[in-house]
């Protein structure tokens, strides 16, 4: 009676209603603040498994990659052989003999690099083939034949799939007239040739001055000397090369004597043949028409 005369029980009903919405607000606040607990611990749990995928990632990637590497130093070539002559035509007659279906043998001239087409043709052979570079590879899709030759007059980088294998005798074989000489820094011998025959020979040698024949001169004098007995060596070689009067030249020898020449050669080669004139030309011209086979 007397708190409904003083308005106290108004007062009490909405204090118990506001400590109601209050504990209602509290609980809320306490759920939240769990599902935010529990969010942060989830949260840690996803970052730790980050960390530890990535690293087993990591683990995986480097060993993958040290298998990788341990496969192309321990893959082998399967054998390598020098081909000249007969025998070089029986393995190129051979290699025009194969037939496949449409794009199924691999024909490819390739410098240092590797295309990725063809490491993707090769698989674990890709190794042998860039030991073997630059080479022509020649890779069927069966895998019965795979092989790399190193011809004289390299082509210029291509990569193709055909129903059989591209094989031209102008890289392997001695084709057509040209000219082939060997040029040393006392030496010149030279010919013109009709595929393996040749037709004609000049030769001569010059009296240039031994590198380890210094004499009574000083280092300086002994080797001007010599330079102007190369110079004017070079100037008989090229007046020769000159006279052969073919579209096609072929030069092998020292290289430091090659580089000084201003004679335009189609192709040009280091070789090592020594002794007389025409034999060392002989030498010289059976070693360059030579071609390095390996087996992938």
């Amino acid at each position: 009676m007397i708190d409904r005369l003083l308005g106290r029980a108004e007062l009490k009903a909405e204090l118990e209603t506001l400590r109601e919405e209050r504990d209602s607000l509290a609980a809320q606040l306490d759920a939240e603040s769990d599902r935010r607990r529990e969010a942060v611990r989830d949260r840690q749990a996803a970052e730790e498994r980050v960390n530890r995928l990535e690293t087993r990632v990591e683990t995986l990637e480097d060993r993958i990659e040290t298998l990788e590497g341990d496969a192309d130093e321990t893959t082998t070539d399967r054998g390598h052989e020098r081909l000249a002559r007969d025998r070089l035509g029986e393995v190129l007659d051979r290699l025009r003999s194969v037939e496949t279906g449409r794009e199924g043998a691999l024909s490819a001239a390739v410098d240092d690099t590797l295309p990725e087409a063809v490491v993707d043709a090769l698989g674990t052979r890709a190794s042998a083939a860039r030991r073997a570079a630059p080479a022509v590879i020649y890779h069927d899709d069966a895998g019965l034949v795979s092989v790399a030759l190193t011809p004289p007059i390299h082509p210029a980088p291509f990569h193709e799939w055909a129903d059989g294998f591209r094989v031209d005798d102008d890289w392997f074989r001695p084709t057509g007239r040209f000219g082939f000489g060997l040029v040393r820094s006392d030496t010149f011998a030279a010919g013109v040739y009709e595929a393996t025959e040749r037709l004609s020979f000049e030769g001569f040698r010059s009296d240039v001055t031994s590198e380890h024949d210094k004499g009574g001169f000083s280092q300086a004098r002994f080797e001007r000397r010599r330079e102007e007995e190369i110079d004017a060596h070079l100037d008989r070689v090229e007046t020769a090369l000159a006279d052969l009067e073919t579209e096609r030249l072929i030069l092998v020898g020292e290289s430091t004597a090659l580089s000084r020449l201003s004679t335009d050669a189609t192709h040009t080669a280091t070789a090592d043949a020594t002794g007389a004139d025409e034999a060392a030309l002989d030498d010289a011209f059976r070693d360059f028409w030579t071609t390095e086979l390996t087996l992938l």
